[in-house]
């Protein structure tokens, strides 16, 4: 009887989690704009640019923000199961600079400071080396993380966050790619370690 309850109980939650998410297809408009504009804070993503797998816009915005997935591989048929599937990330235009030259293999060449979040976590990355999409081809194994919702800082100089630790599993803000053109800073929110305890 106990047992029951409590499958009843994380049942409710479950739902509770879900809430707001809209029925139809991953590759629609309608779950995609709920999905990546969500992973920045309200009104943040209510009012941002929201961009579809294609790189349409699916939505206007008003704030200069842009919401998109961010994860770099290729979307499976029907688009992504879960927004954690998709890593959607939502940032200003200076971000979104740093993420084109970023993913195209440049240095990060903005103009300032400027933040990134993702609030739906990733689905994995190796700490040290950027492009490294499996934990089974990670230099050091202990060194991957999947991540739950974060804030990222996308500084203009990487050379600033020199000296600033790299271990993920304090629950502290954290160098993710440190002494690399592509470092920035990790900012754990709650429901971090959802995908992975601390060590």
């Amino acid at each position: 009887m106990r047992t029951l309850f409590w499958l009843a109980a994380l049942s409710a939650l479950a739902s509770l989690a879900q809430a707001g998410e809209p029925e139809g297809p991953h590759d629609g408009a309608e779950w995609q704009i709920w999905a990546y504009s969500s992973a920045a804070p309200a009104p943040l993503g209510t009012n941002a640019t929201v961009l579809g797998l294609d790189g349409s816009v699916l939505r206007e915005g008003s704030n200069g923000w842009t919401c998109m997935v961010g994860n770099p591989r290729p979307a499976p048929e029907g688009g992504w199961p879960t927004p954690h599937d998709a890593m959607p990330v939502c940032t200003d235009a200076v971000g979104m600079k740093w993420m084109s030259d970023f993913m195209a293999g440049q240095d990060p060449d903005i103009e300032r400071d400027t933040f990134m979040w993702m609030l739906h976590g990733d689905v994995g990355e190796d700490n040290t080396t950027a492009g490294v999409l499996n934990k089974a081809d990670a230099k050091d194994p202990s060194q991957w993380i999947e991540s739950g919702p974060h804030l990222m800082l996308l500084p203009a100089d990487p050379s600033s966050l020199d000296g600033m630790r790299d271990d993920f599993n304090t629950g502290a803000p954290y160098v993710m790619f440190p002494g690399t053109p592509g470092a920035h800073v990790m900012i754990p929110t709650a429901g971090y370690y959802e995908y992975q305890d601390p060590q």
